[in-house]
């Protein structure tokens, strides 16, 4: 890959974004663009419009983001926009985030500089996006106990990570949020397919590019970023004792073969509320809503990012 040089982004309002491992990296990789008589920039961001001014300025160096799920979605949704995702090249994505899902499926190295020197020697592989309208997800989708988890899970995880227990955040959020949800009456198509009716609640809809959500649980265990096509997982309102089963079967994936949850997967997904009752959604850890319709679509080959050899 020949580049002008390098260009590493991160945002500097991002709490988890710890100075010392973006110091040790941007450290390491300024070395690696000497020793390659190349050069290197370090851009800190505050908001969306200086995310966007620092990449329109990209002008063909490397892309690398430090950064979580959400400053890879923000960065990639910026550049949807722009019209210039394709054209950036395979974009270098060293986790300083919280839940860092998105590695996790590509199975970049979790450490910064291990990360950092992955980079440096991994191979360029083409990324799937999904859209709904001008939105992007990179990583998941979903909606019902999945959004209400995702706000739940946030406190609890960091509770747990006191005591190094931080990937029950997203498992005990979903437990919490599910106990009394009623659920919601939503109709869903996979590729044109009924794969559910909307004739009984649903406590979880979940569309995933990537596997993980919450900083490890294994919502979507089979998908895959890379194979053109989104995985669906909808998990039927069922008796309280199968609420907790499940939510705990969500660590490892084991909740997908249980009876109560529909699989599915396609390159689109169609989902309307039945009684007109507005859903919320988790996009990529970001909520939006409430809708009462939405569309997405698998748009392959979409861009390109550095992993593993």
């Amino acid at each position: 890959m020949h580049h002008q040089g390098m260009l590493a982004v991160v945002n500097a309002s991002a709490g988890t974004a710890n100075r010392r491992s973006v110091d040790a990296v941007a450290s390491f990789l300024a070395s690696a663009a000497v020793r390659r008589r190349t050069s290197f920039d370090l851009a800190h961001t505050e908001d969306l419009d200086g995310l966007d001014a620092v990449l329109r300025s990209l002008e063909g160096r490397q892309l690398i983001l430090l950064g979580g799920d959400g400053s890879i979605h923000a960065a990639v949704q910026c550049l949807h926009q722009a019209g210039t995702l394709g054209s950036a090249g395979p974009i270098g994505i060293i986790p300083v985030g919280t839940g860092n899902d998105l590695a996790r499926s590509l199975e970049i190295p979790l450490e910064p500089l291990q990360a950092a020197d992955c980079v440096l020697s991994g191979r360029p592989r083409s990324m799937e996006l999904l859209l709904s309208g001008d939105r992007v997800a990179v990583n998941a989708v979903h909606m019902g106990i999945g959004a209400d988890a995702a706000d739940k899970g946030a406190e609890v995880k960091k509770q747990l990570r006191k005591v190094k227990a931080g990937k029950l955040g997203y498992p005990l959020g979903a437990l919490a949020a599910g106990i009394s949800s009623p659920g919601l009456n939503l109709t869903v198509q996979v590729d044109g397919e009924v794969l559910h009716d909307g004739s009984s609640p649903l406590l979880m809809a979940a569309l995933g590019l990537g596997g993980t959500v919450g900083g490890g649980a294994r919502l979507i265990p089979d998908a895959n970023p890379h194979d053109g096509l989104v995985d669906v997982v909808l998990w039927e309102s069922v008796g309280r004792a199968a609420r907790v089963g499940y939510a705990l079967g969500l660590k490892n994936g084991d909740h997908a073969r249980r009876s109560d949850v529909r699989i599915g997967r396609g390159r689109t997904v169609e989902i309307k509320a039945v009684d007109g009752c507005g859903f919320r959604i988790s996009n990529d850890g970001e909520l939006l809503g409430p809708f009462t319709h939405r569309r997405w679509e698998v748009q392959c080959n979409a861009w390109q990012v550095i992993a593993p050899q």
